[in-house]
């Protein structure tokens, strides 16, 4: 681990608030976007039949939640770009890496939920987060888009768990 010690910010970096919110939304929108890249694999390799409706559900959510970040960039007067979230890439490479330690079957399903719950608690993170900018920057359209999203990414989450512990982590205990 290096030593603690003072980092000088890159060129380009967040002067205001404003810049911060930004650039997260940037990165969200790269997320959302390798999220729907991600999820066809994650369904193809499900087996549980609820499993996989669930996450085509959810990845008619994420195409819909992609278009409602750029309605978000538009509200705030900015054009929407992607930067890529060094944090969503590694949560999906290790998703990947998930299906490539587990035998198919329920042990596999048990992991990808766990995979997929790990990518909805950061967006739950990444979003309340951007809700709060919102609010402070009187961005009033961008927040209540952005609470939209938030709900869906909660109710995936908790669609997930109910999963995991009436079915899918069961059958993996056996």
């Amino acid at each position: 681990m290096a030593k603690a010690q003072k980092v000088s910010p890159k060129k380009g970096a967040a002067k205001s608030l404003d810049d911060l919110f930004e650039d997260c939304l940037k990165d969200a929108l790269w997320a959302e976007n390798a999220v729907k890249d991600a999820l066809p694999l994650m369904i193809k390799n499900a087996t549980s039949k609820n499993l996989k409706k669930a996450l085509e559900d959810h990845l008619a959510e994420t195409k819909n939640q992609i278009k409602t970040l750029k309605e978000v960039f538009k509200s705030i007067g900015v054009k929407a770009e992607e930067e890529k979230c060094d944090a969503m890439a590694g949560i999906l490479e290790e998703g990947e890496g998930i299906l490539k330690e587990t035998e198919p079957g329920s042990v596999r399903d048990a992991g990808i939920i766990a995979a997929c719950q790990k990518v909805e608690h950061y967006e739950i993170a990444s979003y309340g987060s951007m809700i709060a900018y919102a609010r402070l920057l009187k961005h009033k359209e961008a927040k209540d888009l952005l609470s939209a999203i938030l709900k869906e990414e909660k109710n995936a989450d908790a669609l997930l768990s109910k999963l995991a512990t009436s079915e899918i982590n069961v059958k993996a205990d056996k």
